[in-house]
């Protein structure tokens, strides 16, 4: 599984960082950071996992909804 995050359209509302602290952390800048991701071709930030655990919750409270779950 990965998670795919569109950091560049990041509003900070800081939804995923309160659900999910484990991967999400907030950065200087004021957008979220997924951690242990890498930046993809596609310019999202990217993070394999076998267990999406929390990060569910944090892609569906994504006002903007930037947070993506891929099997």
């Amino acid at each position: 599984m990965k998670i795919l995050h569109d950091r560049e359209k990041c509003i900070g509302c800081g939804a995923c960082v309160s659900l999910c602290p484990k991967y999400w952390e907030m950065k200087e800048d004021g957008k979220a950071y997924l951690k242990g991701s890498e930046l993809n071709p596609e310019g999202k930030y990217q993070l394999e996992l076998k267990d999406p655990e929390c990060n569910q919750q944090a892609a569906d409270s994504c006002p903007v909804e930037i947070i993506f779950l891929v099997k």
